[in-house]
């Protein structure tokens, strides 16, 4: 490990060793105070004052080329985040929650910065912490060897372990997990006050209610809090709570024109329209803005046989769909003028599960905001999605002895 590194380890791990010695007792939660990132000669240093000092770590990712701060939780207020920046070494600043009781800062580097110093220091008597980082200017080349989110027993997953082969279930219970869009660091679409995580959020717990006193659904939800779960870990939630159905919920807002009317998606290489294409471009590129680091989720043998696993689910989400549309226009009266499409939202890739992504509607129409924010209407919604997956999961049943083995 380099020298570099070593300093921003030992950073991370002393950061709570300093408070026996503090003069007040420290809250639970860092709050930010002051800081921004400043130029400092060809390259650039970005500067944090907190209230107190916190776990952190610090590392870059390229394509685009972004630095990435991880904290145990902070507290970023009303903040703007073009606010932090004063040099043109960087573009935009994202933060907010990242994962229950963790912080993100994701930075984007208008070229290529690396981190040649990295420390915190803690006030003895305040408290009161602050964290410096130095950038200095490189080449691409250098900047991509360096790249990469360290692997740490506190932040990664462990090796897989052997597992027990998983006991029969009921076959007459569904299992559905639900997919609250969006979260922490990443808000998804705005209007106001309004941002589509939280309403998401909101609803999918909602819906977690409806069907669980309908009977015969055990249903989970991906996130049930205000943080950013990736798209690969919403995927994997689902198929680690033996997903029967997924169902990811969203409720975009378009810059030009009016929407009406809930759209259910399905995955496909290719879009139904252009509109399909983008929304899916917009939705994948989330993990990216969050600083997830995909530099090693590339295995082509792997992609080959779940695209084949896929080709044979497919018509099983496409039922799904279909079902689903109908529920919920005889409970709400109305779905989109185009209500089934396809795109290759990466968030529908689950190989062995039947999954759609729901645009239960638009927050940039006000009728549709209005609905959407009407506690009433939404259990309307989830009613008509209720029984789209009753009707569902009768016909897939009757079909499943004819389905290949």
């Amino acid at each position: 490990m380099s020298g570099v590194l070593t300093r921003i380890w030992a950073a991370f791990l002393c950061t709570c060793l300093a408070a026996p010695a503090l003069a007040q007792d420290l809250g639970a939660v860092a709050r930010f105070q002051d800081g921004a990132f400043q130029e400092r000669g060809s390259g650039a240093e970005l500067r944090l004052d907190l209230s107190q000092g916190v776990p952190w770590r610090v590392f870059t990712l390229t394509e685009p080329n972004r630095l990435v701060m991880d904290f145990r939780e902070v507290l970023w207020g009303d903040i703007a985040p073009t606010k932090l920046i004063d040099t043109p070494h960087v573009d935009a600043i994202r933060v907010g929650g990242y994962r229950p009781g963790w912080s993100r800062l994701v930075a984007d580097l208008g070229q290529p910065l690396i981190i040649d110093t990295a420390a915190l220091v803690t006030d003895a008597e305040t408290g009161a912490a602050t964290i410096r980082v130095m950038l200095k200017e490189t080449d691409q080349a250098r900047f991509d060897a360096t790249a990469g989110a360290p692997r740490d027993r506190r932040w990664d997953l462990p090796r897989p372990a052997d597992v027990q082969p998983i006991a029969p279930r009921d076959p007459n219970r569904l299992v559905v997990v639900i997919d609250p869009g969006h979260g922490g660091i990443d808000p998804g679409a705005e209007q106001g006050t309004i941002r589509e995580a939280d309403l998401m959020l909101t609803f999918g717990r909602e819906l977690q209610d409806v069907l669980r006193r309908a009977g015969g659904f055990d249903v989970a939800l991906t996130r049930d809090g205000d943080y950013f779960v990736s798209l690969e870990a919403r995927v994997a939630r689902a198929r680690d709570a033996g997903a029967d159905v997924f169902l990811s919920l969203h409720a975009d807002a378009l810059a030009e024109g009016n929407a009406r009317g809930a759209a259910i998606y399905t995955l496909s290489d290719d879009a139904s329209d252009a509109a399909s294409a983008a929304l899916a471009e917009r939705h994948n590129r989330d993990d990216l803005l969050a600083g997830v680091d995909l530099s090693r989720s590339d295995d082509r043998i792997a992609n080959v046989l779940m695209s084949l696993a896929r080709l044979q689910n497919a018509p099983r989400s496409k039922a799904l769909a279909k079902h689903m549309l109908a529920g919920i226009e005889n409970a709400v009266g109305r779905v989109h003028k185009r209500p089934l499409r396809h795109a290759g939202f990466s968030v529908l890739k689950a190989a062995d599960i039947p999954s759609v992504l729901l645009e239960v509607g638009f927050l940039s129409t006000d009728a549709e905001l209005k609905n959407l924010s009407d506690p009433i209407w939404r259990q309307g919604m989830a009613a008509g999605i209720r029984d789209g997956l009753i009707a569902w999961r009768d016909e897939d049943t009757a079909l499943a002895p004819l389905r290949r083995k």
